[in-house]
């Protein structure tokens, strides 16, 4: 056996050794084994354990499920929620109810009941719209949860009574078709990637924009892991533009959600900023454009890549 022969044989040792191969369609896809980063690594679909926890005629199935990663630790699908057992936000716009203004003239949001947070606090609206599931914490505590998690869209109205200064916490949630890889149905492409999107405006003047920090905790679905960048607390992406068509192709990133990162003392200072997105970019439905002056000065946010960033938390400390 000459020299080459010899180094030809370790290259192909050390390639075995470093990288998984998978089948994707007809092509061969090269996924390394390990992440760079500091997140858990899942392949493919996770199992469904709730089969549905909302449905609406002409929604989708919500499902809800669990996987476990390449460090055996269990993350939950699309994402732990309070949706079961939090209040719903007042409806604006939701056709499941039959509840369908045309306008904010013909909205009933002087029927919106008062949630109580701080006792000796003010009374603050707000009008919030979320591709596609959404909750709202201030000074510490849950107000309400978004009343429809998956579709059809929908908006909501909130009254709540608290101290300056108001200190938000919202948890995003791009729900997902096929549990675990962060995609769905739609044009006929069974995994396509699906995007976010939140917007919100309240009376004490606080508008959603890049003021506001921004986390990413669960990125798919992924042809290869390595795209996402990390440096320091930001976990970017952006770098991320090409998407596996198969599952078992199909790969995600999760970081664990600290259990008080929406209590008032929380530190979230060295989170990235949120970034902006335009109504292009989202497009939002009827259930946002019938209502859009009430959201004027408000912009579309998200994290750094509003297809594949599927659980987003926000945080912003008002007036």
């Amino acid at each position: 056996m000459n020299n080459k022969s010899i180094i030809f044989i370790i290259n192909i040792l050390i390639i075995g050794c470093t990288k998984n191969t998978v089948q994707n369609d007809n092509n061969i896809i090269t996924q390394p084994a390990t992440y760079t980063g500091t997140g858990s690594i899942t392949q493919g679909t996770g199992a469904i354990s709730n089969s549905s926890i909302y449905s609406c005629s002409g929604g989708r199935v919500t499902n809800m499920g669990s996987i476990i990663s390449k460090d055996n630790k269990t993350w939950i699908l699309p994402g732990e929620n309070s949706f079961a057992t939090g209040i719903k936000l007042f409806d604006l716009y939701n056709e499941c109810v039959g509840k369908t203004p045309a306008s904010i003239n013909l909205a009933d949001t002087a029927k919106a009941p008062v949630i109580i947070i701080d006792n000796d606090g003010e009374i603050i609206s707000g009008f919030l719209y979320g591709d596609n599931y959404f909750e709202l914490y201030v000074n510490g505590k849950l107000v309400g949860v978004d009343p429809i998690p998956y579709t059809p869209f929908n908006s909501s109205f909130v009254k709540f009574k608290a101290k300056r200064p108001i200190k938000y916490a919202i948890k995003l949630i791009d729900w997902e078709e096929n549990l675990g890889i962060g995609s769905e149905l739609n044009g006929g492409n069974s995994f396509y990637p699906g995007d976010g999107g939140f917007i919100a405006k309240f009376s004490d003047g606080t508008v959603t924009n890049s003021n506001w920090k921004a986390q990413t905790f669960y990125i798919a679905p992924l042809s290869n892991v390595n795209c996402v960048t990390e440096t320091g607390a930001i976990r970017n992406s952006s770098g991320c533009n090409t998407y596996p068509t198969s599952a078992n192709a199909s790969y995600a990133l999760h970081w664990a959600i600290p259990s008080d990162w929406y209590a008032a003392a929380y530190d979230f200072n060295a989170w990235p900023s949120a970034n902006i997105f335009t109504s292009t970019q989202v497009g939002p439905k009827v259930s946002f454009t019938n209502f859009s002056s009430q959201f004027s000065g408000a912009q579309f946010i998200w994290s750094s890549n509003l297809i594949l960033d599927n659980i987003v938390l926000l945080r912003f400390d008002g007036n």
